[in-house]
């Protein structure tokens, strides 16, 4: 059973979305350099080709977070997200005979009154708060294509992705 969507949200058009996308079996290949920088790569490549803008990511070492924008009203984050992990697991696999990604993904559609740049700190922190890493921008696998650490560091908001009974919302590709 999948956990509730919002039944009249097409996921198509001018929206900002925070993305989080597991693991197969929560594996943990996102550690080394080798194996980050061509995903992030490709996932960018991917958010370029579907008209989405990379605001901020993070490659935990199972998992992904990751804010996007759409560039257009033709921006469809299904076919965002299918194409990336399509293109970053074929090569994945290619390297090392492995699958790298869980069926679906969680996302949570960034709404007006959320801001961009809290929403940024709160993925550039994830390293912080795992005890990966003891500053923003001192884990080496995350950053923001839009703003600078030291702006990200000015932001005093706070935000959360928020939860649900279910946990995340979870989209099938």
């Amino acid at each position: 059973m999948h956990p509730p969507r919002i039944s009249s949200f097409s996921y198509q058009g001018m929206h900002r979305y925070f993305l989080t996308l597991c693991t197969d079996r929560r594996s943990r290949p996102f550690t080394l350099i080798d194996v980050v920088s061509p995903v992030l790569a490709q996932f960018r490549q991917s958010a370029s080709l579907q008209q989405f803008a990379t605001v901020a990511y993070c490659f935990m070492p199972d998992h992904v977070h990751w804010l996007c924008v759409a560039l257009s009203e033709r921006a469809d984050l299904q076919r965002f997200v299918a194409d990336a992990k399509q293109r970053s697991g074929y090569h994945f696999a290619r390297s090392t005979g492995r699958r790298l990604w869980q069926r679906g993904f969680y996302e949570h559609v960034v709404r007006d009154g959320e801001q961009t740049l809290a929403v940024v700190r709160y993925i550039l922190a994830n390293p912080i708060r795992a005890g990966l890493a003891h500053t923003l921008g001192e884990y080496p696998f995350s950053g923001s294509d839009v703003f600078s650490i030291e702006k990200i560091a000015e932001c005093l908001q706070t935000w959360s992705p928020p939860s649900t009974s279910h946990g995340p919302t979870r989209r099938q590709p």
